[in-house]
This record gives structure tokens, C-alpha cells and sequence, in this order.
């Protein structure tokens, strides 16, 4: 063997050992990156995790507030009476309007007032228009009148919007709004029947 090709056994061992020592140290590095972007998936997930109920308890906040503003936009509207009723739903600022108008222009406006809110992305109007009748105008007039000119409900009558809405749907008489007690809501009721309606159904609150 001549002495070059030894020296280039010494150096090809050499160069083979160098690489297996480098070798667990490079395996260990990689292994040590793998656990650090483990740590970091888990860190950012834990995050997310807790961010998420703020989220929602923030969007949950921003549709009461946008509940309240729908609330004043309706009541607010020259045309919405006591003779009209209006809900509205508001999920992640998405609005579902509910409720009877007695013109169709109503339905209309209402939903073009509720649109211009800022916060609301959009409108679902299920407004349902009452049909014209001659004897259910007759009707809401005077229930309304029994109601109103009750000295029980004197203060509500002198409201710029007064509480309790009077539904009236082919005869038929629905209760609507908030009073202050449950004697009221009954006083409202026994007030509202004998005045030829087909039934009445009475969904007053007592929240006041």
C-alpha cells in the first residue's frame, strides 16, 4: 500500500467518524425544534381557547346594545301605534324582525329605519301586514278607548308611547307590551272583552 493511499484511509476514517459524532448531536436539534413548535401549537391553541369565550361575550354585548337601539328606531318611527307590535331578534348582529303592522308601508320603513343602524349586517323582516277591515278598526278603537280612559291607565295614556298594543287580526285581539303588575294585566284584559271580539289572548308583561 503506498503511503498516499494510507493517508487517504486515515482521512476517509477520519471523515466517517466525524460524521457519526456529528450525527446525535444533529438529531437532537431536530427533535428540540419539534418539541418547541409542539409547545408553540399548544400555547396558540390555549389562546384561541380562551379568546373565544371574550369573543363571544363581546359579541353578545354588541347585540344588546344593537337589541336596544332596534327598540328605539321602532318606537321612534311616527307611524308605529298602539296598534301595531314589533319584535326583533339580534344574533352576531344579524336582525330578525317579527311582529303585525296594520299598513304595508309600515313593514317597509321599519326595516329600511333598522337598516341604517350601525352594527346591524343584516335584516330578516317577517312583518306580517293586517288585512284591511272595517269592523276590526272599529275594534281596536274601542278596546282602546276602555283601556285608556281607565283612570287605572291614565298615566299610560298620557306616554308618548303607551305601553300596552292592542293586536286586532280578523276579530281576534291580542295583548301586547309591559304593565306594571298582574292586577293590571288582568284589569287590561276584563277592560279589552265584551266589545264583540272573537277571542282575546293576552301576552302583557309585567316588567316595569
Amino acid at each position: 500500500m503506498f503511503p498516499h493511499d494510507r493517508a487517504g484511509i486515515l482521512f476517509a476514517m477520519s471523515a466517517s467518524g466525524a460524521r457519526q459524532d456529528r450525527l446525535p448531536t444533529d438529531r437532537r436539534a431536530a427533535g428540540g425544534s419539534r418539541i418547541m413548535k409542539a409547545r408553540f401549537l399548544v400555547f396558540f391553541a390555549l389562546l384561541a381557547c380562551l379568546a373565544a369565550p371574550r369573543a363571544a361575550r363581546a359579541q353578545e354585548l354588541r347585540d344588546v346594545r344593537l337589541a336596544d337601539q332596534i327598540a328605539a328606531a321602532v318606537t321612534g318611527y311616527t307611524h308605529y301605534t298602539i296598534f301595531d307590535d314589533i319584535d326583533a331578534s339580534v344574533e352576531n348582529g344579524h336582525v330578525t324582525l317579527t311582529g303585525k303592522v296594520t299598513m304595508p308601508y309600515k313593514r317597509g320603513d321599519i326595516e329600511k329605519r333598522v337598516t341604517k343602524i350601525d352594527g346591524v349586517r343584516s335584516v330578516r323582516n317577517n312583518i306580517k301586514v293586517l288585512p284591511v277591515s272595517i269592523f276590526d278598526d272599529d275594534l281596536r278603537a274601542n278596546i282602546a278607548r276602555a283601556i285608556y280612559r281607565s283612570p287605572s291607565f291614565w298615566t299610560y295614556a298620557a306616554m308618548v308611547n303607551p305601553p300596552i298594543h292592542i293586536v286586532v287580526d280578523r276579530g281576534h285581539v291580542t295583548l301586547t307590551g309591559v304593565v306594571n303588575s298582574p292586577v293590571e294585566k288582568m284589569l287590561a284584559q276584563s277592560l279589552a272583552s265584551g266589545r264583540g271580539e272573537l277571542g282575546i289572548t293576552n301576552k302583557l308583561r309585567t316588567e316595569m
